[in-house]
């Protein structure tokens, strides 16, 4: 049974910087697609990043293109999102997310795997 636990978010201002973590049990880790999702209160669950399995290649939803980063750590079993300049329109819960298979895909229905969730809150 695969695990995903995410870390790192809390309250932040306007400009400020987070680093969001998520660490998966397992012993295929790299064998996943990985992605980081985020749902605002009373919006649906959007796409944030992902990152293929080599980590060589990354793809980002527009609003967070060049203020965020997703990275990964296969020999730890991690993957992380460097969130930098974040914006109230930031606030959310995050959600890492594991797919089987080596495409990059934005859609959640598409993911196989979920975490609990981080809030992540950021004050004007």
């Amino acid at each position: 049974q695969v695990q995903l636990v995410e870390s790192g978010g809390r309250l932040v201002q306007a400009g400020g910087s987070l680093r969001l973590s998520c660490a998966a049990s397992g012993r295929t880790f790299s064998t996943y697609t990985m992605g980081w999702f985020r749902q605002a209160p009373g919006k649906e669950r959007e796409f944030v990043a992902a990152i293929t399995r080599s980590g060589l290649s990354t793809h980002y939803a527009n609003s967070v293109k060049g203020r965020f980063t997703i990275s990964r750590d296969n020999a730890k079993n991690a993957v992380y999102l460097q969130m930098n300049s974040l914006k109230p329109e930031d606030t959310a819960v995050y959600y890492c997310a594991q797919r089987r298979g080596s495409v990059v895909v934005t859609s959640f229905y598409e993911y196989d795997y979920w975490g609990q969730g981080t809030q992540v809150t950021v004050s004007s």
